[in-house]
């Protein structure tokens, strides 16, 4: 891979010949600013930022993405836990205070969310938001089906309403088929208004989809197809190796085609450089999905000790493992504290992955771990609590490019590596061409 140093993004542009010239039918210099992704009326930049949780794709991180053009997404996962932090609210703590009784309980069948608690805790997070929007781009909102929270169709309904409530730009519906989503909300003011997609990593998926979609005469305004490489939860069994993005696309689109609906795909997962995403626009895709190298931009909502953890990571450090309690194969750092944990379950506080009838795989795992001789329960190897270790950072979801992003930036005289910001990796993505990557200017150790 080639490096390149520059004083600022802005300049990454310059240089670059815009006048492309034509060579066996594709251009020898291209770029993805050559490129707009075009939804309604609205056109951006095919830069689409995904939405990370929990809180790594802050407010600050959407808001530069669309200032600077492109699309950028916030997460809905544990939005209670993320408006406490942010406003000072004490959703969880009055959550946690209602369920004392049940602490000690395996059964959680009676935890549930309070649906007004829930319902500001998302409006708060989407209105701030907006409110603070400036630039061309969108704001989009990343909502997962599978946050169940006890009360799968109540819950949805309301952290979806609610983000239309709040303004948002549009709405990605991830984890999950989402069969019923879009009734949930069909009598919403602002349901065709909004812009609606969803997340896919296979075709089948996306027929059973549009099923949905077409009972309620709501086609979605893009699909985002997710491919084996991408970070945090995989639409994929242990067999993911055996796919690849490129192939999942290519299905995709001949599918559309065949089916003569001109609904923009835009491809997500190991998405490295602008010449990966130049790529996929090249072979039919509207625009591209990217995450992986933004979280170790200043104004990605993880911890700097975690962004270092990132920037250090070797290839080996990476692994997919079956410990989530969803049941989904899970991309993550073997570094992650939650691995091996004996944590008791914080469904009292927390409860997001509960299913209606109280039951989650890591209390069964749980249950079924002993305890030493001094009655300390054992290490919880085969699960992990889930909504309780990504409260408090220590699940390391990634991509699987990961162990890429030390080549991204600069390691500085006392062993640390130096943050970027959105501005420096959007704009490399941008403008970028042939695998290079821009470093920043190296700063001074701090």
């Amino acid at each position: 891979m080639i490096h390149i140093q520059l004083d600022h993004t802005r300049q990454i542009s310059e240089g670059f010949d815009v006048e492309m010239e034509q060579t066996a039918g594709l251009t020898r210099t291209d770029i993805v600013d050559n490129y707009r992704l075009r939804l309604g009326e609205s056109e951006y930049v095919p830069l689409v930022v995904g939405g990370m949780g929990v809180n790594i794709s802050t407010v600050e991180l959407a808001l530069e993405a669309c200032r600077l053009g492109g699309i950028g997404h916030i997460s809905d996962a544990m939005a209670p836990q993320v408006a406490d932090k942010r406003f000072g609210t004490k959703y969880i703590k009055a959550k946690n205070a209602r369920y004392i009784d049940t602490r000690d309980l395996l059964d959680k069948s009676t935890v549930k969310f309070d649906l007004e608690d829930l319902r500001q805790a998302q409006l708060a997070l989407v209105q701030d938001a907006m409110s603070h929007k400036t630039g061309p781009g969108g704001v989009f909102v990343n909502v997962m089906e599978k946050l169940t929270m006890g009360a799968p169709a109540e819950t949805l309904r309301t952290r979806l309403a609610a983000a239309l409530d709040g303004g948002i730009d549009g709405i990605t519906l991830s984890a999950g088929l989402h069969t019923h989503s879009l009734r949930l909300i069909e009598d919403h003011p602002r349901f065709r208004d909004a812009k609606i997609g969803i997340i896919v990593s296979s075709v089948r998926a996306l027929k059973i989809f549009l099923r949905s979609a077409k009972r309620v005469d709501r086609l979605p305004d893009y699909v985002i197809v997710e491919g084996p490489l991408a970070g945090g939860h995989l639409g994929f069994g242990s067999d993911w190796r055996e796919y690849q993005l490129h192939d999942i696309v290519a299905e995709v689109l001949a599918y559309l085609c065949d089916e003569s609906l001109a609904i923009p795909v835009i491809p997500a997962g190991g998405i490295f450089t602008g010449t990966d995403a130049v790529e996929f626009l090249r072979a039919g895709a509207a625009a591209v999905q990217v995450a992986t190298r933004f979280t170790i931009t200043e104004e990605c909502g993880l911890s700097n000790s975690i962004k270092q953890l990132y920037a250090a990571a070797d290839e080996e450090d990476v692994v997919v493992s079956m410990v989530s309690s969803t049941g989904y194969p899970l991309r993550l750092l073997t570094s992650s504290p939650c691995l091996g944990s004996n944590v008791k379950p914080q469904c009292e506080p927390f409860g997001y992955v509960l299913g209606k009838d109280g039951t989650c795989l890591y209390l069964d795992a749980y249950e079924a771990t002993p305890f030493d001789l001094d009655g300390k329960k054992l290490p919880v190897t085969e699960r992990i609590c889930l909504c309780y270790h990504f409260a408090k950072q220590k699940v390391y979801t990634c991509g699987h490019y990961v162990y890429r992003l030390k080549n991204t930036t600069h390691r500085l005289d006392d062993g640390s590596y130096q943050l970027l910001t959105v501005e420096q990796v959007f704009t490399d993505y941008q403008y970028s061409a042939e695998h290079e990557i821009a470093l920043p200017v190296q700063r001074q150790s701090a």
